[in-house]
Order: structure tokens, then sequence, then C-alpha cells
């Protein structure tokens, strides 16, 4: 084992305690280093991945729009309207069949309050296809009423319930004070609307 030691000419350095000090810390720093950069590259790599798929998606949307409307072209031509009209008929049949009033009076009886009791119920089909319901109710007090829509309104069978007028009738036999027209739409449960289509 060689030592220089020259004191005149040439400090004295620990250079094995200067590794031990910095070289540690430098490899951890350079291993850190590593797996940054590894997890930029593999995010950067996802990413492209998830470009990639949706390019796709939009090119396959962009087809079938284009499909589409190469239907709505063909079912437009003056031959072809009375196909198009029948079609329409039978789909808006298909969906009005669809519509059990048995599950709408099991989902009505959940959240009708006690003595307040349907009147009339009216089914539609609005221009998006979703079933709006018509609903008048009569019973003995206006905070029954109240009671029901808010009911409904938590419930996940009817959407965007609202009062659409409210009528007092004092002394009716059968003890209904008032009467309220409720408007809703009306979201079946989703196997039963498979099960029925």
């Amino acid at each position: 084992m060689r030592v220089d030691i020259n004191l005149a000419t040439q400090r004295y350095e620990d250079a094995r305690s200067f590794w031990w000090r910095w070289g540690l810390p430098l490899a951890g720093l350079g291993v850190l280093t590593l797996v940054l950069l590894y997890s930029v590259l593999h995010g950067w790599a996802a990413a492209q991945r998830a470009r990639t798929l949706v390019q796709k998606g939009e090119q396959q949307i962009a087809s079938l729009d284009k499909q589409k409307a190469d239907a709505e072209a063909i079912l437009n031509r003056p031959e072809n309207r009375s196909t198009r009209d029948r079609s329409q008929f039978l789909n808006d049949l298909f969906l009005r069949k669809a519509f059990s009033w048995t599950k709408v009076f099991e989902d009505m009886e959940r959240v009708m309050p006690p003595r307040l009791h349907v009147v009339s119920i009216q089914p539609e089909m609005t221009a998006d296809n979703q079933l709006a319901i018509k609903l008048v109710v009569a019973g003995e007090s206006r905070d029954r009423a109240l009671d029901l829509v808010r009911r409904m309104e938590d419930s996940q069978r009817f959407q965007r319930t609202h009062i659409e007028s409210e009528a007092t009738q004092a002394g009716q036999p059968s003890g209904d004070n008032v009467r309220f027209d409720i408007n809703a739409l009306y979201v079946p449960e989703v196997a039963n609307r498979r099960g029925t289509l």
C-alpha cells in the first residue's frame, strides 16, 4: 500500500470518506432519475396508445355518421317515404307496448303517501323518446301532495317531477280537498326494459 504524504505541496484529501458521503446519495439520485424517466416514458407510451384509440373511435364515429346520413338519404327518397313512415309508426308502437302499467303502479305505490290517491295517469312519449307521465292525484291536504312530489324526486324511477296545476275542492264527500296535476319523466328498470322490447 502506497501512501503519498507531502504536506508542503498537496493537501491531504480523504477520498474514501468523500465517496461514502457523496457517492451513495448520488447513486440514489441516479436510481431515482432512472425510475422517474421510466415512469415518464411509460406514461407517454400509455398516452400515445390512448390517442390512437381515440383516433380510431373518432374514425368509427365518422364512418357510422356517414352510414346514418346515407341511410337517411335513402329513406327520404319519395319512393321510400311510406316505408320510413311505417317503420317510424312501428317503432313508436313498440315503445308504447314496452310500457308496463304494473311496474308504474308498483313504483307509484312505493312513493305514494297515505290518504292520497291517483285519479288518472297518462303516459306520453316525448320528442327525445323519453316516457313522460301526466298524473292527477287527489287527497285531503296540500302537504301530502307536496310530500308525493318530494318522494318522486328522490325515487330512481321518476325524474324532473313538477306540479303543473293545483285546485282546491272544499266539501267533497270523498274528503279530497286538493287536486294536483303532476308531470314527471318515468325511467323503467333497465332489465325490465330489455325484457319487454
